[in-house]
């Protein structure tokens, strides 16, 4: 197997298709990690969740990390990882704008709701369900793919198009078939 970096612009790209990451977060010495769906726009990952464990680590230390990837094979995926800051976006006239934003690029998918607002009993006690929309800021972005070691690697990552209607599945699919018409 091989692995290589991808550049900045092939991460933001990426990102663009990605929707379901890994978000990480702690509080102390102890870290926390969650699955939660996003919308990526302009530096930014937007995602809501309801009052919890999340986020109220979230609010307490802002520094977070971000996972996301997509695996073809053992010897044929992308990883992209982000290291960023939560910033809250609460339900204030200063901060109707980026709410409805968030709204807006995370209702763009089907069922962009689940698994943070779907009812969730704790200790026998149902959870509120007051959304809390916030977003990540991207401070650092990195991404690796891997491709087996039968193929001949001499394709820059950045030849990678993108458009809205294709998975990551369809762009490794790409990236497998150029590699090994080389």
């Amino acid at each position: 197997m091989l692995i290589q970096e991808l550049t900045n612009e092939d991460n933001l790209n990426l990102l663009a298709h990605m929707h379901l990451g890994r978000l990480a977060c702690a509080q102390g010495a102890q870290p926390y990690v969650v699955p939660f769906y996003f919308a990526y726009q302009n530096n930014y990952l937007y995602s809501f969740a309801t009052i919890g464990q999340r986020i109220e680590w979230m609010r307490a230390n802002p520094l977070v990390c971000v996972e996301m990837d997509e695996v073809v094979s053992s010897e044929e995926w992308v990883s992209v990882i982000i290291f960023g800051r939560y910033e809250e976006l609460p339900n204030t006239p200063e901060r109707k704008m980026e709410r409805e934003l968030a709204y807006e690029l995370l209702k763009q998918k089907a069922n962009w709701w689940e698994p943070g607002y779907a009812k969730t009993i704790i200790r026998g006690t149902a959870r509120s369900l007051d959304p809390v929309y916030f977003r990540i800021q991207i401070v650092q972005i990195t991404g690796h793919h891997a491709t087996p070691d039968s193929m001949e690697v001499n394709v820059k990552c950045s030849t990678i198009e993108h458009t809205n209607k294709r998975s990551i599945r369809n762009i490794l699919g790409e990236l497998r078939t150029r590699l090994r018409s080389k």
